[in-house]
């Protein structure tokens, strides 16, 4: 019924720049907060920041200054733009979105399959 696809991941050396895309289709009727996980090997997934319906933005602490969250004018697509990356940021990248499916009541929370980044030192 709904889908989120991401892409934008990669390689990149320590200090440049990425920028992380995720579509939401299928029968939806509204999109609520949309945002980013990640997950690094052997660690539990994390949330890295978020992004509501009105534009509202809130990031981690470890990401702040650094990594910028936005939506498109469609308000269906979320992107993070990361900035000054370190090796540490190196993860699996998860988007999620805040859905009402078309003919139900209920918000539930779609996921995207993940993207993966890679920071060299």
């Amino acid at each position: 019924q709904v889908q989120l696809v991401e892409s934008g991941g990669g390689l990149v050396p320590g200090g440049g720049s990425l920028r992380l895309s995720c579509a939401a289709s299928g029968t939806i009727f509204s999109i609520n907060g949309m945002g980013w996980y990640r997950q690094a090997p052997g660690k539990q997934r994390e949330w890295v920041a978020s992004i509501t319906s009105d534009g509202s933005t809130n990031q981690a602490n470890s990401v702040k200054g650094r990594f910028t969250i936005s939506r498109g004018n469609a308000k269906n697509t979320v992107y993070l733009q990361m900035n000054s990356l370190k090796p540490e940021d190196t993860a699996v990248y998860y988007c999620y979105a805040e859905i009402r499916v078309v003919d139900s009541f209920a918000m539930t929370r779609a996921w995207g399959q993940g993207t993966q980044v890679t920071v060299s030192s």
